[in-house]
């Protein structure tokens, strides 16, 4: 099974389940009386329109109709998006660095990418972006919004931005660059304590999570006393890579993911054995992980820009008990799109089913909800439950269990609770990592979760 990033978006992608499936004859017979008004309107289009349109430009825009207007994954790719996607699941494309989505017209951003132009250039989650340069994104498909966001690095583009909370527009100035991510990083906290940040799902991620956790259990000479996993503003990725990253921590054959669809394609049970996460003839990175991988006490951190895959080893690790997930909702991205070429070099990514978790939950429009609610200081969005999510997306599809609202939002502990800002109505900007540094010391998310694997590992010691 091929799995793959679909629809990359100005640097960044969503998360799909990519597969090869042969041609299927249609199982229905065709609508004869609504092709008939297709055809007429093609041809009303081509002798009446002001002006004349190709047939490739009319067939390609229906197309682009069919699919955008079942839900906000499904669309089309031509042969420079199709192109980009490949490329993207090897961890490096060019762009700004912003994994991203329509609503109403506009560009909407799902996440900034770690290090990359559009993060640190301040860009932020639920931004509506409207304008590209001089051209009002009204009107334009996401695939044209995300080529005229493409370009030659060093080049300049200029985003305005309408933001929740601030009247004016914001105009910021960025510089195209070829993202580079590596998609895992890893530090000692202190001694005992392990620190592992996924930013996105990639080919390598299996491979390089075996790698950090190897080191951190060198660096710090004895087994470790706790680990966290940062799973935060992880848009998601290779489904084969949230895999991975779930079966180096739970015992082998358990369950990951399932989903449920309406062809035998479309359904799978991917457990974590090494013919899920491992491609033919690879050696089995995970078989040598250090002792006490699979024991050692965890918190996963989540917010609303953890996204699917993202999602799929939160809902793993919290199904099996496995870990304490800390945070706060998740995105509730619970669909498999599945990428079909149909020639030319063009393909379309359709949503072909649902994921769900180990014991039976659907993500999709509801997301995972953490154990323990922790609110980040640096995003009030999330604390007033402003931040973009699924549900929040038009066309949207449905929880199956009818669940699209969120759960009754759990009151954080008293331990727990966000510290007040320094100055009351004002924003507080997210924390600037400096050069070289792969967690803040300040923040606040992470030393929650590192009080809570101390206090773990003090009752474990009575």
């Amino acid at each position: 099974m091929l799995v793959g990033l679909a629809g990359v978006l100005a640097g960044a992608a969503l998360t799909v389940n990519l597969s090869a499936i042969a041609n299927k004859e249609a199982e229905t017979a065709l609508p004869v009386e609504e092709l008939r008004a297709f055809t007429d309107v093609f041809a009303r289009i081509k002798s009446d329109y002001v002006e004349p349109v190709e047939d490739k430009k009319l067939i390609t825009e229906a197309i682009n109709g069919m699919l955008t207007g079942l839900d906000p994954h499904s669309a089309y790719l031509d042969a420079e998006g199709f192109k980009d996607l490949q490329v993207g699941t090897q961890g490096e494309f060019g762009g700004l660095g912003i994994e991203v989505g329509m609503e109403e017209g506009f560009v909407k951003v799902v996440s900034p990418i770690e290090d990359t132009p559009a993060f640190k250039a301040g860009v932020k989650p639920g931004d509506l972006i409207v304008k590209l340069d001089d051209t009002p994104v009204k009107g334009m498909t996401l695939n044209d919004a995300v080529k005229r966001m493409r370009g030659k690095p060093g080049s300049p583009i200029k985003l305005t931005i309408v933001r929740k909370g601030v009247d004016k527009p914001i105009v910021l100035t960025l510089t195209r660059a070829v993202i580079k991510i590596r998609s895992v990083k890893s530090k000692l906290l202190e001694s005992g304590y392990g620190y592992v940040r996924v930013t996105q799902f990639q080919e390598h991620t299996g491979e390089l999570l075996a790698e950090a956790l190897d080191k951190l259990y060198k660096d710090n000479k004895t087994p470790l006393k706790g680990l966290i996993l940062d799973l935060r503003n992880d848009p998601g990725g290779l489904l084969n890579g949230a895999v991975a990253v779930a079966a180096a921590f739970v015992k082998p054959d358990s369950l990951v993911v399932y989903t449920e669809g309406r062809t035998e394609d479309a359904k799978m049970r991917l457990t974590a054995s090494r013919e899920n996460y491992l491609r033919p003839m690879q050696r089995d990175y995970l078989k040598d992980l250090p002792e006490g991988v699979k024991q050692v006490p965890m918190v996963v951190l989540v917010n609303s820009g953890s996204a699917s895959a993202s999602e799929i080893v939160a809902g793993a690790l919290q199904d099996h008990k496995r870990a304490v997930v800390m945070g706060t909702r998740t995105f509730g991205k619970g669909s498999v799109q599945t990428i079909l070429p149909i020639g030319n070099g063009t393909a379309i990514k359709l949503t072909t089913a649902r994921y769900y978790t180990p014991n039976g939950r659907s993500i999709q429009a509801k997301g995972i909800e953490p154990d323990i609610l922790v609110q980040d200081p640096a995003m009030p969005e999330e604390d007033d439950g402003f931040g973009i999510r699924e549900a929040d997306l038009a066309k949207h599809l449905a929880n199956p269990a009818g669940e699209d609202a969120p759960a009754p939002v759990k009151q954080p502990s008293e331990s727990f609770k966000t510290p007040p800002a320094d100055q009351p109505g004002k924003e507080k900007k997210p924390m600037a990592l400096e050069p070289g540094e792969v967690v803040s010391k300040d923040d606040f998310q992470v030393n929650q979760a590192l009080s809570l694997l101390k206090g773990l590992q003090i009752l474990q010691g009575r």
